[in-house]
């Protein structure tokens, strides 16, 4: 079998790390196959939908790795071959006309939830005569096409993950309504289930990957394929993500969408390292740091756990700072640079911003961690409480009085560390005061904390630029 499988976000909201996850699985899969993967975009809600939404998709794909292999389809454009479909339906008696009012269903609903009943339609206009549907549309009567629902058989399919699957039908609320309502003779929006039905066959999708609360709408459409004479894809069910409360993580969880994820400074390959361990159980000898290209060449459904998957911040915050130590300078640079020139940053030479790199690599978890921790290389920085306290600290403001003094006396440009080291001993020597009293109180000037990378390569670095002399002189005449 050509294994066909595709990922169809609807663009009524931002591409969310859910749907990335069931388009990675729908990616793994495929690239483990040999096979194709697909992209929809299911735009026929089209008070919803939005450009900016479809845009997010595309972007969020793309930064993710999870390259498509065809054009994508647009399911707005297909809207003809839909109504075929119902046309189709409504010619062979496997759907009709409901004339039934929005308050005579909300009716219904009442009812039944005073009896204790599961609200379901009541399929009361199935059998309607020719007579009785003219004067429904003498009323002015609009109409929704609803699909025939034989309560008496049940739905049975083998899901890929779940195993064998079997919903009653006459669980599935009643005949359900395929497209909204329009005027007499005519077919309104054709609605979701139908929709997908006609576009996963047009495709020739062989499986469809897609999330645990699809399972009742996998009945309903298994019946519609029955229905239109096509044959059913495998249908795989993967576990939802949960937030630490074991609810569906949602926009309130702290992301509205995957690019959030990049802006916060976390790195594509982190991202789907992560996600992939999000209900997928990677064979014990890669542990748990592999490519995407090393996952999707062991990738299948009997290592997808059928319990929702807890999203763990903790966690993805350590794959990707082992994804960030792993890279060389250069590397991080070239990561680094674009956020440092948001902020008005220039690197004054590509060796210094090496350097600087190679600083604070090891120190970052996230990318933006990288602001920070390079924040007083480029700006002035302003006394934290802790070097505050370190300066007031007895001997603190002699000790950058004496370093001050050497370095007027024998200008330092950065470049031997060695000249560094020289200057904190003899000052220690001179004074009488502990090295760790000096270079904490050289650290508090410099960079206006008592914590911070190394010490000396920092000075190192603000001495190449010339932004060390002001800082120690400055803070050698501070008023604590």
């Amino acid at each position: 079998m050509n294994v066909r499988v595709r990922i169809a976000p609807s663009p009524t909201g931002y591409f969310h790390i859910g749907t990335a996850r069931t388009a990675l699985f729908n990616w793994l899969y495929a690239r483990k196959n040999n096979g194709s993967f697909l992209l929809r975009i299911e735009d026929t809600d089209k008070e919803r939908s939005n450009s900016e939404y479809t845009f997010d998709i595309f972007e969020g794909l793309k930064w993710l790795g999870l390259n498509w292999d065809e054009d994508p389809v647009i399911q707005s454009n297909r809207t003809e071959e839909h109504r075929e479909a119902i046309n189709k339906l409504l010619s062979e008696g496997l759907a009709y006309r409901c004339y039934t009012t929005e308050k005579e269903l909300q009716l219904l609903r009442e009812n039944q939830i005073k009896q204790g009943k599961p609200p379901r339609y009541d399929n009361r206009h199935r059998d309607l005569s020719k007579e009785q549907e003219e004067n429904f549309i003498q009323e002015g009567r609009n109409s929704v096409i609803r699909f025939r629902v034989d309560d008496q058989t049940s739905v049975i399919w083998n899901d890929m993950i779940r195993g064998r699957m079997e919903w009653n039908s006459k669980d599935l609320g009643g005949d359900f309504v395929i497209s909204r309502r329009a005027e007499a003779n005519q077919i309104g929006d054709p609605l979701y289930n139908l929709v997908v039905v006609v576009d996963d066959a047009a495709m020739r999708i062989t499986h469809i990957i897609r999330g645990e609360d699809h399972i009742a709408n996998t009945a309903k459409q298994i019946l519609l394929y029955q229905a239109l004479s096509l044959k059913p894809p495998i249908f795989a069910h993967t576990p939802l993500i949960l937030n630490t409360e074991g609810k569906k993580l949602s926009k309130r969880d702290g992301v509205t969408s995957i690019i959030d994820f990049k802006e916060m400074g976390y790195t594509a390959k982190s991202m789907t390292n992560y996600m992939t361990l999000l209900g997928w159980s990677p064979p014990e000898e890669m542990g748990e740091i592999f490519t995407l290209e090393e996952s999707s060449s062991v990738f299948d459904f009997d290592r997808v756990n059928k319990a929702g998957a807890k999203f763990d911040w903790e966690k993805l915050k350590w794959l990707n700072s082992q994804e960030i130590h792993s890279w060389t300078p250069s590397k991080l640079l070239d990561y680094l640079i674009p956020l440092w020139q948001k902020e008005g940053w220039e690197i004054p030479s590509k060796d210094w911003g090496l350097k600087l790199a190679e600083l604070i690599g090891p120190s970052l978890t996230i990318l933006n961690d990288g602001l920070e921790q390079a924040r007083f290389f480029f700006n002035e920085p302003s006394l934290k409480d802790d070097g505050i306290e370190q300066l007031k600290i007895e001997g603190a403001k002699r000790c950058l009085s004496s370093i001050l003094q050497c370095l007027e006396d024998n200008p330092w440009d950065g470049n031997d560390i060695s000249v560094a080291k020289l200057i904190i001993s003899n000052s220690s020597k001179s004074l009488g005061l502990k090295k760790g009293l000096i270079m904490k109180s050289l650290r508090s000037a410099l960079m206006g904390t008592t914590k911070g990378p190394d010490l000396l390569t920092s000075w190192s670095l603000l001495a190449m630029v010339g932004k060390d002399l002001n800082r120690i002189k400055n803070m050698s005449r501070y008023e604590c």
